[in-house]
């Protein structure tokens, strides 16, 4: 493999690199903002399950259950989307190293 390709295909495997340890950062934020949502809904229906107050428990489920469900449920999709974007790029690194071992071993 002559060294332009082999610098071209370095620099192109750096550049998914580093778009894969981007996204690797944005899923762990994720990942630990969906924990959070999960310990906010399962505090609040333990909460809810403990009140017997029916104006107080529509109150609770208005301003905390229902938008804590509806938060976590849209990061577990972001989620699954990140995880998604990582296996591709993840495939792009893993192509392009193969390719460059290839070209070495046939040299």
């Amino acid at each position: 493999m002559n060294s332009y390709v082999k610098d071209a295909l370095l620099e192109w495997k750096e550049e998914m690199l580093q778009q894969k340890r981007e996204i690797d950062e944005e899923y762990e934020k994720i990942k630990c903002d969906l924990q959070l949502y999960s310990y906010k809904s399962g505090i609040t229906k333990q909460v809810i399950q403990s009140t017997i107050n029916d104006e107080i428990i529509n109150n609770i489920k208005t301003a905390y259950q229902i938008p804590f469900v509806e938060k976590y449920e849209e990061l577990k999709q972001y989620i699954k989307e990140l995880e998604e974007k990582r296996k591709v790029y993840q495939m792009f690194v893993e192509k392009i190293e193969k390719v460059s071992e290839t070209e070495e071993n046939e040299a």
